[in-house]
């Protein structure tokens, strides 16, 4: 009866390591789903013209919300990056094209004057190359 017991246990034993193999690799799976789900952001328009300058507005913190703007290519541009309570790396900006790299406060906003852009995709990102951001002029 030992060698019952100790095959049943085995195999119970193995049942259960099938199972926990299996609903990690549910869990993984699921996270992997959806945060490719979160990283597919739509493009938002999210510019304001004020007096024949264009002003786009970005959060800070966490990384940069949204991830992709749309705006009017050749008009004089203002960048406006919002923080609130921000101490990850996002609370520093990069615009490599521009050779542009800043700190940004801790909670406010500051306005980076990106010039007249032509048509095309205006890159940023935050000071570890972490969390990047996009504009496409149009």
């Amino acid at each position: 009866m030992s060698k019952k017991n100790n095959s049943k246990k085995s195999n119970n034993s193995n049942i259960s390591i099938i199972i926990s193999i299996l609903f990690a690799g549910l869990i993984i799976g699921g996270a992997i789903y959806f945060t490719s789900k979160n990283s597919e952001e739509k493009i938002v328009d999210n510019f304001v013209i004020i007096d024949g300058k264009q002003i786009i507005e970005i959060k800070a913190k966490g990384g940069y919300s949204p991830i992709h703007s749309r705006a009017k290519a050749g008009l004089p541009t203002i960048l406006r990056i919002d923080t609130n309570g921000t101490f990850d790396c996002s609370s520093s900006v990069r615009i490599p094209s521009m050779n542009i790299s800043q700190n940004l406060p801790l909670s406010g906003t500051t306005d980076i004057d990106i010039g007249i852009q032509e048509v095309g995709i205006f890159q940023g990102t935050c000071g570890m190359g972490m969390y990047p951001f996009d504009i496409k002029f149009e």
